[in-house]
């Protein structure tokens, strides 16, 4: 009688199971597979900045790939919600420093969702010829779905924002963050696969020489094409060089109220750029090409306020330079995150407006259903912004530079836009006061970094409060300040204007991942209806 492979969505009980010694260790064996998930997850958080531990998203998705290898859907789901939580309860435990930890834990509940989806769909692919790969493309398909919905998506916590200081950042060139991502997967559910054929072998004495190879493979292939694809990474210049300051003004308190204190904000970041202005007169720094400001580093609107517009143009002429200039402006009723180019000379000359804003931050999804459940989470966003619609790209002393501000920095398109439209720079404003000392300053730091490699350009960081930093177009950070002082980062840096693979192909890298997770699915769906039908003969 010929054994046939159990239906897909059914647990795999052709393989010997030891007996338990009591109904106590039966129980813990049942709980073990759950507690190898949830764990993972936390081991895959660990792996994230402000840590440089980037190889523990390894073991932590072989972890996950133990977990997973063989079971039913339900299973599935269920230990992919435990590995999500792991993961993104501490991750995104700063998004409830300053609102308490209803929103926190809300939110992590729900991005978990995605996850718990992806282990459903990994645990359906895992019997299939090499699972690995049917796997990890179908985490890059849950990756790509959690950047889009709900609410415009939120991609924080994308495999590759955890990799900036690893092996495999130069695949961020080659694709872009799916691609980066997707080698890290690949390569954490290859090597389980590899110690289970090592077990196997060396219990059974016997080698499948087909399945070690492609264990070997899935582990080779995403470390001989990181390495491959070193040559895209460079930080020379390609169209000169200019000289740029990174101010960081700092803010009179930190959480939500940081801009309370009217135009507090607003004159801290003028004194600190007056304070480099009389360095530079005095020969113990250079002088920069053009001066970028953070994100709401104007506190106080400088087109309805006479106040406002007399301190950056006194801060604009002091530095003779252009300057970048963050503040809130109403405009036609509308409210806007904008960036200004104010000119020594002529004051404010182009704006951009922020296009991903962030939801339950710079406006509230569900307004009437949410005020009904606690009024005071409406009153923090009284008023919705609005969204621009045109890509940011200021002249400044000759340079484009590309602006994404702060929240934008985790969305591949946002980025990606200003260089094609020509940005030989790119620089992510940011205010980041609202969160205090908590790690999201890092994480944020950490995507900067991916982008820099991504599309090889310098990257510069203004945040009102820190870390502020200058990351070359290889990744390096250069320069960086500490956080809640006042500083600025004065540095020559190279332009440059050529084209990664990554940023001419744009969303195909993702979009050809998702239709292999896709087919993986529909393979194993196929497989398993067959099976059935074959066992009911």
């Amino acid at each position: 009688m010929t054994a046939t492979a159990p239906p897909v969505g059914e647990p795999d009980r052709t393989q010997p199971r030891n007996t338990p010694a009591s109904p106590a260790a039966a129980r813990l064996l049942r709980l073990l597979p759950a507690a190898v998930a949830a764990l993972c997850g936390v081991l895959l958080y660990i792996s994230f900045p402000p840590r440089t531990l980037w190889w523990l998203a390894l073991p932590a998705f072989a972890g996950l790939g133990w977990a997973l290898r063989g079971r039913g859907w339900k299973a599935g789901l269920g230990l992919g919600y435990l590995f999500g939580l792991g993961f993104l309860l501490p991750l995104l435990v700063w998004t409830g420093v300053e609102v308490g930890p209803g929103p926190w834990l809300a939110l992590a509940a729900i991005e978990a969702v995605f996850v718990a989806l992806v282990g459903a769909g990994v645990a359906v692919v895992s019997r299939l010829p090499g699972w690995p790969l049917w796997a990890a493309a179908l985490w890059t398909a849950g990756e790509a779905a959690r950047a889009r919905v709900p609410f415009e998506g939120f991609p924080w916590g994308k495999i590759a924002f955890g990799q900036a200081d690893g092996l495999f950042l130069p695949l961020a060139a080659v694709g872009g963050t799916p691609v980066l991502g997707f080698a890290v997967v690949l390569c954490g559910f290859g090597l389980h696969e590899a110690v289970r054929a090592a077990v196997r072998a060396r219990r059974t004495g016997r080698i499948r020489r087909s399945a070690a190879a492609a264990a070997l493979l899935t582990v080779a292939v995403p470390v001989l094409g990181a390495l491959a694809a070193r040559p895209l990474v460079s930080a020379e210049a390609e169209d000169g060089t200019a000289t740029v300051a990174v101010i960081q003004g700092n803010v009179p308190r930190a959480g939500l109220d940081f801009n309370a204190q009217r135009r507090a904000v607003l004159d801290y970041h003028a004194r600190e750029t007056e304070r480099l202005a009389a360095e530079v007169e005095a020969g113990k720094a250079d002088r920069p090409d053009f001066v970028l400001w953070p994100e709401n580093s104007s506190d106080i609107d400088p087109f309805a306020n006479a106040d406002a517009r007399a301190v950056i143009d006194r801060a604009a002429r002091a530095i003779g330079a252009p300057i970048s200039v963050g503040g809130v402006v109403e405009r036609d009723g509308r409210l806007l995150n904008e960036q200004i180019l104010w000119d020594p000379d002529k004051g404010p000359v182009d704006t951009y407006d922020k296009r991903q804003i962030q939801p339950f931050g710079e406006y509230l999804p569900l307004r009437s259903l949410i005020g009904a459940i606690n009024d005071e989470w409406t009153s923090m966003v009284s008023q919705d912004f609005s969204r621009g619609t045109e890509p940011g790209v200021f002249t400044m002393a000759g340079t484009e530079v590309g602006l994404v501000t702060c929240y934008e920095a985790a969305f591949d398109w946002a980025v990606r836009s200003e260089v094609t439209d020509g940005a030989q720079l790119i620089s992510v404003p940011s205010n980041n006061a609202t969160f205090d000392r908590s790690e999201m300053t890092y994480q944020q730091l950490a995507m900067s970094r991916v982008r820099a490699v991504e599309h090889s350009r310098t990257v510069t960081v203004p945040v009102t409060s820190g870390v502020s930093a200058i990351i070359m177009p290889d990744g390096r950070i250069t320069q960086k300040t500490g956080m809640f002082v006042a500083d600025s980062l004065v540095q020559e840096v190279p332009l440059r204007s050529s084209q990664t693979p990554a940023t001419r192909l744009g969303v195909a890298p993702e979009i050809v991942l998702v239709l292999v997770a896709a087919g993986g699915l529909g393979w194993a769906v196929a497989a398993g209806v067959r099976g059935r039908r074959a066992g009911g003969v």
